[in-house]
């Protein structure tokens, strides 16, 4: 089996080395550029496996890249991890709305990335061992296609998003905890911000139109679907 390809967009050579390094030791096999039009080229040249975008780039930066990424049919799937300077709340929520599935803001230890990436690529895998459907009233998960539909018409979520609705779906009726999303969705318990989690739960229900109202804020609590 071929090690999982990682590619670092990263304009800090000391920095990106240090990642290729820590990474290759992990078992990834890792490319590093340091501009966003030679990650573009390297992109669709060949799709790796995983990227580390940071934001602050020459040539194009991070979140343009970004949106590039996102909105190409051949590109789309690719999980994107951001990695920055800016911690600004602005710069994150920006971030996850493009459909990024973590965010670590600099500075950050080599190993905790690595923590980060395993946890994404492990979310992905158990996604594909998914089957079936799960159907409620106006809402249709196709689980094994990870498509979703509302009233019929289909609705184009991020992973992250149509992860955060089936953990909903599946226990519908019942509170979540912040702490309980960020453990089932995101693989992490304390060290993801929990605002992210209302950042996805505000750009859900945006998406989720008319059926919105589905999901409910417990307030000092958490989220549930009503089922």
């Amino acid at each position: 089996m071929s090690a999982t390809r990682i590619l670092v967009v990263e304009d800090e050579e000391d920095l990106r080395e240090l990642l290729r390094y820590r990474l290759e030791q992990e078992g990834f096999q890792v490319e590093g550029v340091g501009r966003g039009d030679e990650a573009l080229e390297k992109l669709r040249e060949r799709l790796p496996d995983l990227m580390l975008l940071d934001l602050m780039l020459p040539g194009l930066d991070g979140l343009e890249l970004a949106k590039i990424v996102k909105r190409d049919p051949r590109l789309c799937k690719l999980p994107l991890i951001m990695l920055t300077a800016k911690g600004e709340e602005v710069d994150r929520i920006v971030g996850l709305e493009l459909g990024a599935e973590d965010y670590i803001t600099k500075p950050f230890s080599p190993r905790e990335v690595a923590l980060r990436i395993k946890a994404v690529l492990r979310r992905i895998e158990s996604q594909g061992s998914d089957e079936g459907a799960l159907e409620i009233d106006g809402l249709r998960l196709d689980i094994a296609g990870h498509r979703l539909f509302v009233r019929e018409k289909e609705v184009v979520l991020t992973a992250t998003e149509f992860r955060l609705l089936k953990v909903l779906a599946e226990r519908r009726g019942r509170v979540q905890t912040r702490g309980q999303l960020l453990s089932d969705v995101w693989g992490y318990s304390q060290e993801v911000d929990s605002r992210t989690i209302d950042t996805h739960i505000r750009r859900l229900r945006q998406k989720l139109g008319v059926e919105a109202d589905r999901i409910e804020t417990v307030i000092g609590v958490g989220y549930r679907l009503r089922g």
